[in-house]
């Protein structure tokens, strides 16, 4: 079996928080590959399904995000899940928007959720990184609180199209995390999130009749 988490915070004035890409992540995942309808369990709601002939079980915290790990290592050590078979995925400031990233172990950059997982699990999960962005280097700099307050707002309307499509191409390219090509899914994720090239002009210049 492998766990899937998403992070995020519950409730839904947090739920189009750049914070909570996680919980939309795993439900695009979800319902994508028709995994069975979403239940409570382990201070989450879970959801099980098979992806590429490997069971999966999603879980989407319900305890805040300082808390994940209570209900993450509450499904790990019921299924006895190793803890290199835990694949999280989260909000990352500092990706650009639209980037992901795998990786298993590494520190975690003062994220919250990323925190907690480690003290419950130790650090050797994977760690699915969506980039979010992130405020300005200066301001963040210069106000301690500019970090939360960016993560925990909505995401703007102009930014809906690009999260919508990073979130589709994640969960349709899922099965390749599942058989462990990293590579080829971030690859595959970067091409379809890549912006379209501008049209070509035609710099020819058009010659022109002489004047009668």
């Amino acid at each position: 079996m492998l766990l899937l988490v998403g992070l995020g915070n519950p409730g839904p004035g947090y739920a189009n928080h750049r914070h909570n890409i996680g919980f939309v992540a795993v439900d695009a995942i979800a319902a994508r590959h028709g995994f069975k309808p979403w239940r409570s369990k382990f201070e989450s709601e879970i959801a099980e399904g098979e992806v590429g002939g490997e069971r999966i079980l999603a879980l989407k915290p319900m305890t805040y995000m300082n808390l994940s790990g209570n209900a993450v290592a509450a499904a790990k050590h019921f299924y006895k899940v190793p803890t290199e078979s835990i694949w999280v995925i989260h909000d990352e400031i500092e990706l650009a928007a639209g980037k992901v990233r795998v990786k298993r172990g590494g520190g975690n950059a003062g994220h919250n959720g990323l925190k907690s997982l480690d003290a419950a699990l130790g650090v050797d999960y994977w760690r699915v990184r969506l980039g979010v962005g992130r405020p300005d280097r200066a301001l963040s700099d210069a106000d301690p609180e500019a970090v939360s307050n960016w993560v925990l707002r909505d995401f703007p309307k102009a930014d809906r199209p690009w999260v919508e499509k990073l979130v589709d191409s994640v969960a349709e390219n899922f099965p390749l995390l599942v058989a462990g090509d990293d590579t080829k899914f971030m690859n595959r994720v970067a091409l379809a999130t890549k912006p379209p090239a501008p049209p070509k002009t035609d710099n020819k210049t058009e010659k022109k009749s002489p004047e009668n």
